[in-house]
């Protein structure tokens, strides 16, 4: 009869725990970033340009 050569848990590389920590860290990360691009966009150029693209996208959808 043929035996395994490893058994399951000498098959996962890594604990979940530290993956999904990773995911999450990295997401938290790329997610700071939008929010600091965006308030370096609003400071340069101002409120105006913001609420025009907001109404302009409202108008295009009605």
């Amino acid at each position: 009869m043929v035996q395994p050569i490893a058994t399951r848990s000498e098959l996962v590389t890594a604990p979940q725990g530290r993956v999904a920590s990773a995911i999450l860290w990295g997401a938290a990360g790329i997610g700071g970033l939008t929010l600091l691009a965006a308030a370096a966009l609003w400071f340069h150029y101002g409120t105006a340009v913001f609420f025009e693209m907001i109404t302009a996208g409202i108008s295009a959808c009605f």
